[in-house]
């Protein structure tokens, strides 16, 4: 528990510092990477948020080591009122009643899926320790190509002249795919640090979790900054987690042997917790109206 309030305040101060070093930087796009990776290594205050993401990433692992999946996620999910109130306060961000209500659905939604878990004890739900690796990647690469596809599109769309901004959303969900397979290599590399540092070497390279950790590390960082520049973090970054939660803790269970509940109103939480997030996802608006942050510098 402990481990996980840590993550929450971590992930959600470096989301917010990196937002602020990017509004400070010339605009970035993921068509010239090397680009961005060069303005963003630049900035001290964007290093020093993905310091902030880098530490709850450490944090997480010990999260997975001794939750489900699903109760992990809830966890983290938590983090998201956290990361609404520092947007709001040191970004100036807004949201519109819509969005508000969106959001206090999509915390609802997982509040269900938390509410599902069993408590501790002799019938609390198992800790799944590893997955097929063919069953991995089964959910695995459809999702990361899904998510560059989404992505992608999206670009394109925000290129057409005399479209409305975009609230983010399609971004959200297309890095929130690509960070479930993180996710879910993170979980993979938990389980097998358990033996000797030999070992766990060894056996973490013949899986294929640091090979998903690399990609989704890689193309992960360039989607996910050129779509916080242009984006409000209070909004792509709820959605992103959500889908992140959802996809990991739906997939991941079945992947790694975790039980589903067996008891009628344990079941109807999770599946109905589900449906409604991922409703509210599906109805969220697409185009921005709220107050849009000054103008960026460009190169």
């Amino acid at each position: 528990m402990a481990a996980a309030l840590l993550a929450n305040v971590l992930y959600s101060a470096g989301f917010v510092l990196e937002k602020r070093a990017l509004g400070a930087l010339p605009e970035v796009t993921v068509r010239r990477p090397a680009r961005l990776l060069r303005l963003v290594l630049g900035s001290p205050l964007w290093i020093g948020g993905s310091l902030a993401l880098a530490a709850g990433f450490a944090a997480q692992l010990a999260v997975y080591r001794t939750l489900p999946i699903a109760a992990a996620q809830g966890l983290f999910v938590s983090g998201l009122v956290l990361l609404v109130l520092l947007s709001a306060r040191l970004l100036g961000e807004e949201t519109s009643g819509r969005e508000r209500y969106a959001l206090g659905a999509i915390l609802l939604a997982l509040l269900m899926v938390v509410l599902s878990l069993r408590e501790g004890g002799a019938d609390a739900d198992t800790v799944g320790r590893d997955a097929p690796y063919p069953l991995i990647l089964l959910v695995c690469v459809p999702a990361l190509a899904a998510g560059v596809w989404l992505y992608s599109s999206a670009e394109r769309n925000a290129r057409h002249r005399h479209r409305l901004p975009t609230t983010g959303v399609e971004y959200g969900i297309a890095v929130g795919l690509l960070y479930g397979v993180s996710s879910l290599a993170v979980k993979g590399v938990s389980s097998h640090l358990t033996a000797g540092v030999g070992a766990s070497v060894v056996a973490l390279l013949r899986s294929p979790y640091p090979y998903l950790l690399l990609f989704t590390g890689a193309f992960g960082l360039v989607m996910s900054q050129a779509a916080l520049q242009r984006c409000r973090a209070s909004l792509i970054v709820p959605v992103c987690t959500t889908v992140t939660c959802l996809f990991t803790a739906v997939l991941g269970t079945l992947s790694f042997g975790e039980e589903f509940p067996d008891e009628p109103l344990r079941l109807a939480l999770r599946v109905l917790g589900t449906v409604l997030a991922v409703t509210v996802l599906l109805a969220m608006p697409k185009h921005d109206t709220a107050p849009r942050s000054p103008a960026r510098p460009r190169s």
